[in-house]
């Protein structure tokens, strides 16, 4: 029992380093691959709400040269549909905001706003009605005519991040559990020849000296058939001592 005992526990102790080691090497791979997959949806959703921005400067530029106000309140209010987006604000060369999707325009989004003109893309975090919004500002006809704005919700895009990293993570987690069966079936056959030959000695120390080894073990070249050929020379030697001495026993 205690030399089964002792089997069961080198098993254990061979799968459990494999399948410690295994755990850390998928720990190490599922930071590594949560952060930069993480940083690379940030760049996709960025440049998707980018994307989107553009395409409102663009349908909205001819709208400004005309001055038409309600199609600049429609497309706006169109665009603020679009999924993750907190508002959309229009804003002529001269400051002036020509349409926007918050109804009392918040006095806050009017702070830190660049020079009326501005030619470069303006990216900005802000906080609106307790939730971040990052918002991204482009000029119309290199700022010609004005900028549009567009605010988009942290939170939204966090969730989204998530919602995609979590079925990475689930899918990459699955490893470490079919790692830690094969380090158990390969400490199984790590194992097997040493119980075989434990048993072997077992019978060899109770006197059954025919029992001897053979098959794979005596076969190796590595250290199991090493310790496997000295059994069984061992064996053989006893065996022949016995013989000698019941032929000179009387």
């Amino acid at each position: 029992m205690d030399r089964q005992s002792r089997h069961i526990g080198l098993k254990w102790k061979i799968g459990g380093i494999y399948t410690g080691v295994m755990l850390i090497l998928a720990i190490l791979v599922i930071a590594a691959i949560y952060q930069v997959t993480k940083n690379t949806l940030r760049e996709q959703l960025d440049r998707h709400a980018l994307a989107i921005a553009t395409n409102l400067t663009d349908a909205a530029a001819a709208h400004m040269v005309g001055k038409n106000l309600l199609a600049l309140h429609s497309l706006a209010s169109k665009y603020t549909l679009h999924d993750g987006v907190a508002y959309t604000f229009i804003q002529d060369n001269r400051g002036e905001i020509l349409a926007q999707t918050l109804g009392s325009f918040p006095a806050e989004l009017g702070q830190g706003l660049p020079s009326a003109g501005q030619r470069q893309v303006h990216r900005r975090e802000l906080s609106l009605n307790g939730r971040t919004v990052r918002e991204i500002g482009l000029p119309v006809l290199e700022g010609q005519l004005g900028s549009v704005y567009m605010g988009f919700w942290d939170d939204a895009v966090e969730k989204e991040i998530q919602t995609a990293l979590l079925r990475i993570v689930g899918i990459i987690a699955l490893i470490p559990v079919v790692g830690a069966l094969l380090s158990f079936l390969v400490a199984h056959w790590i194992v097997r020849p040493i119980v075989d030959l434990t048993e072997i000695a077992d019978k060899v120390t109770m006197g059954d000296l025919d029992a001897s080894v053979s098959g794979e073990c005596a076969k190796s070249h590595d250290e199991i058939g090493e310790l496997a050929r000295s059994l069984e020379r061992m064996r053989a030697s006893l065996k022949a001592a016995m013989l000698r001495l019941n032929r000179e026993t009387p």
